[in-house]
């Protein structure tokens, strides 16, 4: 029988941590545990440390307080964005460009493949004029050719916002290490953390050794002196072009149930890309206090994967009906017929409070109304889209759909 959620929307956030001050005690860490995704969300505090290493170099944590920052917003740097050409990636080197600019530093972004291709057409490449009006320079080609893509030009700094194994990533990180780049910044994913009963997800906890990601943080922190590492989660923000907030729109819309797997009380963190971005920018502003660590770049919320459903229905001004359900009882793939891991999956973004003085300012709620409203402005609530996965789930539940 489906199961129809009543509980309220749930946003968690961890409060600020602050290892530099012996006075005050260490971050709390929320230890979750649940017997099935269908029991209740029993939790627990408990007190631990967090130590900030990366799985082969042990990464240091600079004091805030002491530390010299050279770089400054009267020095300028000039920075390479190797970007993506498809996945939910590609809006972070849009963001990025963009914050950088806007923070007077100069910016070439080169983005995999040929500008005539059709995935240009797409957000947020049909936007990239954005760029080239703020001033930035946009490149196109193959990074394994990134030396003659830009020309021989100069960089202080590079990030690479692409490759997802050493394979791809080598041949960038070694051109930038022998024209002599101060900086090299790699976008990895929270999702190499292995999963655990106590989160959140901080700096230093256990990754996926056969991770592709891992293999090129790890040579990255071989060869440069200077180098950072963002671990980003669930992202929302105009200009993304893998559904998230989209997902449950299209149903709500509809006046369809929302299928959710599991009990719906699942944690995961959703961040507007902006955070992201300006996280990046702060490292490449702070490339002494960045140095040598690892940073999961993400909001400092958690939400629930129900309390997404419903802070998308209260974006759109309308109710939701939300059934829960099991994916191995129905025979279904719940990472295709969801669009969040069916687990608790939720990282803290403590190493960049602490190092890098960041604040995040993602305000859910808030930016949820704002996608919607562009969801409605290019007419995706008018467009037909099918929901075969969703209708089996659902008649498999016997739950009336609205015709």
């Amino acid at each position: 029988m489906a199961t129809l959620s009543s509980s309220s929307s749930v946003l968690f956030s961890s409060p600020s941590s602050n290892l530099h001050r012996p006075s005050l005690p260490p971050p709390t860490r929320l230890s979750l545990s649940s017997s099935s995704h269908f029991s209740s969300l029993s939790s627990s505090l408990s007190i631990c440390h967090s130590f900030l290493t990366h799985p082969t170099t042990t990464s240091k944590r600079s004091n805030p307080c002491s530390l010299s920052i050279k770089a400054s917003a009267a020095e300028k740097k000039k920075v390479l964005i190797v970007n993506t050409n498809s996945g939910g990636h590609a809006v972070i080197g849009f963001y990025f460009a963009k914050e950088l600019l806007g923070s007077g530093h100069e910016v070439t972004i080169l983005t995999v493949g040929e500008e005539s291709s059709d995935k240009m057409k797409k957000p947020p490449f049909n936007r990239f004029s954005e760029i080239v009006s703020a001033g930035g320079k946009t490149v196109w080609g193959n990074p394994a050719e990134v030396g003659s893509v830009v020309g021989g030009a100069a960089f202080d700094a590079v990030l690479d916002n692409n490759g997802k194994d050493l394979d791809t990533v080598r041949p960038v990180a070694d051109w930038a290490k022998s024209s002599g780049v101060k900086q090299f910044l790699f976008i990895s994913s929270a999702g190499i953390y292995k999963p655990t009963d106590e989160l959140p997800h901080v700096e230093g906890d256990s990754v996926k050794a056969d991770a592709g990601h891992v293999g090129v943080e790890k040579h990255i922190a071989e060869i440069f002196s200077s180098w950072a590492i963002f671990r980003p989660q669930y992202m929302i923000g105009s200009g993304n072009n893998k559904d998230c907030e989209e997902w449950f729109f299209d149903r709500i819309v509809r006046d369809r149930p929302v299928p959710i797997p599991g009990s719906g009380m699942q944690l995961t963190n959703i961040s507007h890309v902006k955070d992201l971005s300006s996280m990046l920018t702060l490292a490449v502003e702070k490339p002494d206090a960045a140095s040598g660590n690892i940073f999961n770049c993400v909001s400092d919320r958690a939400v629930t994967l129900d309390g997404m459903a419903k802070l998308c229905a209260q974006a759109a001004g309308r109710s939701v009906k939300i059934v829960h359900y099991d994916p191995k009882a129905i025979g279904v793939d719940a990472k295709k017929a969801f669009p969040f891991r069916n687990m608790h999956f939720y990282a803290e973004p403590r190493a960049a409070k602490d190092i890098l003085g960041w604040q995040a300012a993602t305000n859910l709620p808030e930016d949820l109304k704002e996608r919607y409203e562009e969801y409605v402005k290019i007419g995706r609530d008018k467009k037909a889209i099918k929901f075969e996965l969703d209708d089996k789930i659902i008649e498999s539940l016997k739950v009336p759909v609205a015709v």
